[in-house]
């Protein structure tokens, strides 16, 4: 626009010279590119305030999504940790998170694990759990009945250190959905309308967790569903 408005007022000046001399002999032709600087010289117009470009939206959407962000990964919510001592021999975690939330579904208590734990909780999530009780009523929150403790398998004297001892475990005892209502692995186990729903959420833990215990599978997990990392030479455990 101003390179037009420019050759238009040289044009304008050169036609008035000519009408005031009509006689007189057209001087050389006037090279007015020079007075029209060229786009790439053109200082850039300041962004009206509180106007943002579509770019500008992205970005800063972008941002907003990295804040909290760990383990790489911006659907999961936290902090770092660092390197976690056990009090145990065999307990502690490397490099632990303190996770708060996984592809939109909080945690109903801040849970301390391992990036490669965290990670296999989004895929479980994403696979099954958020849709399990429909797509109109989706899972927006899980209850954590443990996470990171430095401990022996099912708190057994003299038994082997618990995956929960290395944060490469985490027990859900609950599912928490957007009507408000919360349903439990122990009462939803036992009713009809929801043991299907739960099985599925079960079955679909096994290959992102190694292993899967439920409430089939002993009397310590009739109440909660086991997940942890930890891979077995014949595939995923699940009970």
């Amino acid at each position: 626009m101003i390179r037009a408005s420019l050759l238009l007022l040289a044009i304008t000046c050169a036609g008035a010279v000519a009408a005031e001399n009509p006689g007189q002999q057209a001087a050389e032709p006037v090279v007015f590119a020079a007075l029209a600087p060229s786009v790439a010289t053109l200082p850039e117009l300041p962004q009206i305030p509180g106007v943002q470009t579509r770019e500008t939206k992205v970005l800063f959407g972008s941002r907003k999504r990295r804040k909290g962000a760990v383990c790489g990964d911006i659907d999961i919510k936290g902090v770092e940790a660092g390197d976690i001592a056990g009090t145990l021999p065999g307990c502690g975690a490397s490099d632990a998170v303190r996770v708060r939330e996984i592809s939109g579904v909080r945690l109903s208590q801040s849970a301390l694990m391992t990036c490669g734990t965290a990670k296999a909780l989004k895929k479980w999530i994403g696979r099954e759990v958020e849709t399990a009780f429909g797509r109109r009523n989706k899972v927006v929150s899980l209850r954590v009945a443990a996470h990171y403790a430095c401990r022996t398998r099912n708190n057994r004297p003299g038994a082997r250190i618990s995956e929960h001892g290395r944060g490469k475990a985490i027990d859900i005892s609950g599912f928490t959905l957007e009507s408000g209502e919360t349903i439990t692995v122990l009462d939803g186990w036992k009713q009809r309308k929801t043991r299907r729903k739960l099985k599925k959420i079960w079955k679909a833990a096994c290959g992102p967790f190694g292993t899967v215990l439920g409430p089939e599978a002993d009397r310590y997990h009739r109440d909660h569903f086991h997940l942890d990392i930890a891979r077995h030479r014949g595939g995923a455990y699940c009970r």
